[in-house]
């Protein structure tokens, strides 16, 4: 079946695309009408298009229902769709340069480099002059940045060829180390400690709009910068000295590649906080299904992690109504099993 899939993608992609974004809409407006107060699928329809600036239609809906779909609700939503296409593709990206299933950017690190530069705003109350609401994501970013510099000049160290299997390793190692830093700092702090605590765990409870500007233009660059290198990440995936026949310049792909990776996974720890295995398990079942080419692979996993983030969402905020978990324990849930059942599959490979 897979196979029958694989073979006929490019004489149904359009296809595949349209049905993709009828799911992600279909998610989109579940979730939307979705929580302690559910509201009718056609009324939310409805708000949202008589929302739209200039819109000639109108709704009857109560003020209350209006300010729960437009306030609270659809922010939280489009901000899942955004995490999790920012997750998505960022784990696409790392898996197709270093050749492996197993990369994402929580196995090499660069969350936990995100996590420890968005805790370090929080404890110390850092605001940089000019930047203001954008301290967060632009330390997180760069910490994200320098975390991943810091594991491949280690993994270069270790072994000059830098495998896959060495950079993972590492990334592990900086991980851990990165996370002896957060506890450190969460042992310390006072008033604090529930924000750093509910951020570590993901979450997306009270997200509204500024989240959502703050996140969406680093994703469109981002996205942006691996569309224009698909054709690359196809090349580097037969190795790099094939890529240099093709007349790729490996050294500036690589870095624009990990740089657009490093952005998606800064920005998304940023606004949502630690929220593991979705860069990791998304672009691996993708693969499965439609193949390893990434001019398809890069925007499927962006349409799949965006339906995924934002349905774990919804579970997240609704199975201990009118608690809710932090979404990144639903994440985990669902991912670390499937981790296990890869890296079966690898050793089965390996054996």
């Amino acid at each position: 079946m897979l196979r029958f899939v694989r073979q006929h993608i490019f004489q149904y992609q359009s296809l595949t695309y349209f049905l993709l974004i009828l799911l992600c809409f279909f998610i989109f407006i579940w979730s939307i009408s979705r929580g302690s107060v559910d509201i009718p699928f056609w009324t939310v329809i409805q708000i949202l298009i008589a929302e739209i600036p200039y819109s000639p239609f109108e709704h009857q809906a109560e003020t209350s229902i209006v300010n729960i779909v437009v306030q609270i609700r659809l922010p939280r939503v489009l901000l899942s769709m955004i995490v999790g296409a920012s997750l998505a593709l960022a784990g696409a990206a790392f898996q197709g340069l270093l050749k492996n299933p197993l990369a994402d950017p929580y196995t090499l690190g660069v969350s936990s480099g995100g996590a420890l530069g968005a805790v370090f705003v929080l404890f110390f109350g850092v605001t940089i002059p000019g930047l203001g609401f954008f301290t967060l994501p632009f330390i997180s970013i760069i910490s994200s940045f320098f975390t991943l510099l810091f594991v491949i000049s280690f993994s270069k160290m270790v072994q000059r060829s830098m495998s896959s299997e060495t950079i993972i390793l590492t990334g592990i190692i900086f991980s851990s180390f990165l996370g002896a830093f957060i506890s450190l700092m969460i042992a310390l702090t006072g008033d604090e400690l529930r924000q750093i605590i509910g951020w570590l765990l993901g979450s997306l409870a009270m997200r509204g709009w500024a989240y959502v500007w703050l996140a969406l233009p680093l994703f469109i660059i981002a996205f942006i910068m691996l569309l224009f290198n698909r054709q690359e990440l196809n090349a580097l995936a037969f190795g790099e000295e094939t890529a240099r026949q093709l007349g790729v310049n490996v050294r500036v792909r690589k870095y624009v590649i990990l740089g657009a990776a490093t952005i998606l996974t800064g920005s998304a720890v940023a606004v949502s906080g630690t929220i593991g295995f979705v860069g990791l398990v998304i672009p691996h079942m993708t693969r499965l299904i439609w193949g390893s080419n990434h001019r398809i692979l890069l925007p499927l996993s962006m349409f799949v992690g965006a339906g995924f983030l934002a349905l774990a969402d919804i579970v997240a905020r609704t199975i201990i109504s009118p608690s809710e978990l932090p979404i990144g324990v639903i994440t985990a849930m669902i991912g670390a099993p499937v981790f296990g059942l890869i890296l079966i599959k690898q050793q089965k490979k390996v054996g």
